[in-house]
């Protein structure tokens, strides 16, 4: 499969990530972006958590700064909604994604996937559409009980070693997730696993995301 390259190793790349939960981010995407530290890009990073009560902030702090420890740079933002109501919040959670706009110009934006079964989730991910649209965005995924999978169209192959990093990464500083069903290393492995088989991935792993629209040349 023809790849589509985001940088050139060794070249600079900013991204905003926006995440509805603490954990978010770093499950859709965390290792997509561990595999550009890897490769040598320069990584510019905004990462913004509008939801992290209580102990999930330091949670948040601590999984972004270990993260991002390799990045360029990152500036993180943490938002106090309201877990679970995003969409009364519209209004507000708009002004408060309309600031970080004002103070950054990624180049790459990761957010929540549309269609997702969690309301916060679609919420994040309408908005986002909402006020960046002149940027190329990949909506990563979230697995939950809903079941809620979908036919993706945008892949990046993950090598074994970034993925248990990942992995580890997840298991370390989430532990106010661990008591919930889905939250183990066997669903994230299995998930890259199926990803990895989609795009024919070198070390048969994968991140997915959903990509709506991509301008070539």
């Amino acid at each position: 499969m023809k790849s589509l390259g985001l940088v050139a190793a060794g070249g600079s790349l900013c991204i905003l990530c926006i995440g509805a939960h603490s954990d978010d981010i770093e499950i859709g995407a965390g290792g997509t972006i561990l595999a550009l530290i890897a490769a040598g890009v320069r990584l510019e990073v905004d990462w913004c958590v509008l939801s992290a009560p209580g102990g999930r902030k330091e949670e948040a702090r601590a999984s972004a700064n270990a993260l991002l420890a390799e990045c360029a740079g990152h500036r993180m933002e943490l938002g106090s909604f309201h877990d679970s109501h995003f969409p009364s919040q519209s209004t507000a959670i708009k002004e408060w994604l309309s600031a970080i706009r004002e103070k950054t110009a990624p180049d790459v934006i990761f957010t929540h996937r549309l269609e997702d079964a969690h309301q916060d989730h679609r919420e994040i991910a309408k908005l986002t559409w909402n006020l960046f649209r002149d940027h190329l965005i990949l909506e990563y995924e979230v697995p939950k009980w809903d079941g809620d999978l979908a036919a993706l169209n945008a892949y990046v192959p993950l090598s074994k070693d970034i993925l248990e990093r990942k992995i580890a990464l997840l298991d370390g500083h989430f532990a106010s997730q661990r008591s919930k069903d889905w939250f183990d290393a066997e669903t994230f492995r299995g998930l890259a696993r199926l990803r990895g088989m989609e795009c024919r991935a070198p070390e048969h792993y994968a991140e997915a995301f959903m990509m709506r629209k991509l301008r070539l040349l």
